[in-house]
């Protein structure tokens, strides 16, 4: 199995250049969403933007330029803002997981109810078996996928005025929590092929260096991956180039 050092993930995001309802981004932006289990990180590669993020502490603007990195830790909601050709590189950590569903798009409370309306909603159609899905199709759902997740973001971003953050927050992180739910016995099994395993290593090979002992060193190697072909695909913020880490 092909994994990154530290069990993370990386993918290349173009962030969309679509105007957004409320104005936001001289460009445009991307779709409010957070993470249950994993952090991640933007290295700004190009371009001009920010992430705004709504959190325990409240709400917060981070400028992107290259050469910045930004932080999200889980729970923290952050949107993707482009002013100009921003486009970022993405480190989450535990490879995989965040591909499995570990991502809770910002929909209206009456979305986040029902897993089944969340998923209809979250889903973006594919080619099927006569490839009858046309790419402006999957681009005009996924615009309106993040376009029902602002109208949630906007009521979470007003509730956190009248209420304060994290009481604002307490509805949407549990609602989060009820639709990730199900899930959680195939992430702990695919944290622990990926993420746990590479870490479970470095305590195993510092224990053999106390001891003088470092035959991890006879199976050494190094490998070379290249990024999927294109086109680039939807994701929540942009579009994505990914590389297949085989998780």
């Amino acid at each position: 199995m092909t994994t990154l050092p530290g069990g993370v993930s990386v993918s290349r995001l173009r962030v969309y250049d679509w105007a957004s309802p409320d104005g936001v981004g001289l460009a445009g932006s991307g779709t409010p969403h957070m993470h249950l289990a994993s952090a991640e990180a933007y290295v700004v590669l190009s371009g001009t933007g920010a992430v705004h993020t709504l959190g325990p502490d409240g709400f917060a603007e981070h400028r992107l330029a290259p050469g910045v990195v930004v932080q999200m830790r889980p729970g923290v909601i952050h949107r993707a803002v482009n002013d100009g050709d921003l486009e970022v590189l993405v480190v989450m950590s535990n490879a995989g997981l965040p591909e499995a569903g570990d991502a809770v798009m910002t929909f209206p409370a009456a979305v986040l109810a029902d897993g089944a309306t969340y998923r209809e909603a979250a889903t973006l159609p594919t080619g099927g078996t006569r490839g009858t899905v046309t790419d402006a199709d999957v681009a005009a759902a996924a615009r309106a996928r993040r376009d029902l997740a602002l109208e949630g973001y906007a009521a979470l971003l007003a509730a956190a005025e009248r209420q304060g953050p994290r009481a604002a927050l307490l509805p949407f992180y549990e609602a989060a929590v009820r639709l990730v739910r199900p899930q959680v016995p195939r992430w702990q099994d695919l944290w622990g092929r990926t993420a746990f395993a590479d870490t479970d290593g470095t305590a195993r090979v510092l224990e053999g260096l106390m001891r003088g002992v470092a035959p991890h060193l006879q199976l050494a190697r190094a490998e070379r991956i290249e990024a999927a072909p294109a086109p680039r695909r939807y994701g929540m913020c942009g579009r994505l180039q990914t590389w297949d880490l085989g998780a």
